[in-house]
């Protein structure tokens, strides 16, 4: 196999369009090892109508496919707030946290099973999921619902769980991001991490989760952008440290997947970390986030092939990894374990309920949005029109004035929406407003549960998904 080709068969770029431009079609065939889809890759339809949309994406990927049977597609799936078949309407299933918020391990692998066989209808043949990282700190600003829990033990048993359901029907899963973002209170979006934490509390806490990966048998693994002061100041996706104590410790023998490449924390420039993480023991190169033309996807692959030539990359690591990546191109067999009907079930399993939850009648939802984290994207958040479409007569209210507010509820019950209330400082003030006015207030979290803010009632969805949203408005309606 020729050095461009090899240099090219590690490359997972994203690109724009519903359709496979030509250029990309020419690369594929030229050894290109695949694809990331994104939510900008999906055409958006009015109402949950996932059919149409995944008629969309299989046709997508049959056109990929058809250059080359074994082309590597893949996607973020992980459910619940981070979706990209649902991105125009919500997941069709709650995410982790519900799921961890449920606790059966069952009911997780089930799920997994049915995006994984969504997924495979469509032609996809690796997920980016589960999320194996923990909640260690409420101030995490880009995992929260993404994550099973807080516990080690049983946010293991859960990410192997959903390696088992999703890799059950030919769908390779991902666990990331290696070696846990849970601790972080910098989004690795934005800016480069560095973790507070000790090799011996990563091998106690969050390795646990990607041990139980591991032992399920998870096909691949994705490095954070995350330094440990231990390892010294590389990002561990940078790092040869971290891929060996990846290898040698946690005995991982599958695919590694850099997270994107082009996110602000691994930072200077693309094709010297490209060929960095390939040194450091990186197999896949995922560059999804800002897609690169035919030119900048030429410009590094004669970088790589550059690094080799110079000696600086192996040709014998390079062989490694086109090798590893190319193994996740096995075409899906399309298997009819989907189950539509099972996300929403599984929200209403998730529900936590505390205080007096009773309606006098249809209530005043005031949905109080923030900016979602670039990993969720803008993707339909509220509980507003599921609350109109069962109870009649409820009212949305958009202003963020308490007496605004209190002046429309007229003695009617206030449902307060929020996203993790506890790291955005208005929505706490205004709950905290509206609560000093002495209003019926049912409070409405979404996120990863925080403190009490003193409201009557309060109903966590562990999850902002369509299903989990649904859940919470069919409980609310059912008080009165």
């Amino acid at each position: 196999m020729s050095l461009h080709r090899l240099a090219s068969g590690v490359l997972l770029p994203g690109f724009h369009g519903t359709s496979a431009p030509d250029w990309l079609l020419k690369r594929v065939a030229d050894g290109l090892a695949g694809v990331v889809l994104f939510g900008r890759n999906v055409v958006p339809v009015g109402g949950a109508d996932d059919q149409a949309e995944d008629a969309q994406v299989k046709a997508l990927n049959t056109q990929l496919r058809g250059v080359r049977a074994d082309v590597v597609i893949g996607i973020d799936e992980e459910g619940g707030d981070v979706t990209r078949l649902d991105a125009g309407h919500g997941s069709e299933v709650p995410g982790n946290h519900a799921l961890g918020a449920a606790d059966d391990l069952g009911l997780t692998r089930a799920v997994a099973a049915s995006i994984g066989s969504r997924l495979a209808a469509c032609g996809v043949s690796l997920n980016l999921a589960p999320s194996a990282d923990l909640v260690l700190t409420l101030d995490d600003p880009v995992i929260g619902v993404r994550s099973f829990g807080s516990d080690p033990v049983a946010a293991g048993a859960h990410v192997a769980a959903f390696v088992e359901g999703m890799q059950a029907v030919g769908v390779a899963a991902c666990a990331k991001h290696f070696p846990g973002h849970g601790a972080s209170t910098v989004d690795s979006h934005a800016a480069l991490p560095v973790l507070p934490r000790s090799v011996a509390e990563l091998e106690a806490v969050e390795f646990v989760p990607f041990r139980a990966a591991v032992r399920a048998g998870v096909r691949s693994i994705m490095t954070g952008h995350l330094v440990v002061p231990e390892w010294g100041s590389a990002p561990a996706t940078l790092n040869p440290l971290a891929l060996r104590v990846l290898r040698e410790e946690l005995r991982f023998t599958g695919a590694v997947i850099t997270d994107g490449l082009d996110m602000k924390a691994v930072g200077g420039d693309l094709a010297q970390g490209s060929v960095r993480a390939l040194v450091a023991g990186v197999d896949a190169l995922c560059l999804g986030g800002e897609p690169l033309d035919d030119d900048g996807l030429q410009w590094l692959v004669d970088s790589i092939v550059a690094a080799v030539e110079s000696g600086e990359l192996p040709l014998a690591r390079l062989e490694e990894a086109a090798r590893r990546t190319a193994a996740l191109g096995t075409p899906p067999s399309s298997v009819d374990g989907h189950d539509p009907a099972l996300g929403l079930r599984a929200a209403r399993e998730a529900l936590e309920v505390r205080g007096s939850l009773r309606l006098s009648g249809p209530p005043v939802v005031v949905d109080l949005a923030v900016e979602p984290s670039i990993a969720v994207g803008d993707v339909p958040w509220g509980l507003g029109p599921y609350l109109v479409e069962l109870l009649p007569g409820t009212s949305v209210v958009s202003s963020r004035s308490a007496s605004d507010i209190a002046s429309s509820a007229s003695g009617r019950t206030v449902v307060v929406v929020t996203r993790e209330a506890h790291r955005h400082a208005w929505t706490r003030e205004l709950v905290a407003s509206l609560v000093s006015i002495g209003l019926d207030l049912v409070h409405v979290e979404t996120g990863v549960p925080g403190p009490d803010l003193g409201t009557a009632a309060r109903v966590d969805t562990h999850g902002g998904s369509r299903v989990c949203l649904r859940a919470a408005a069919e409980r609310i309606a059912a008080s009165i």
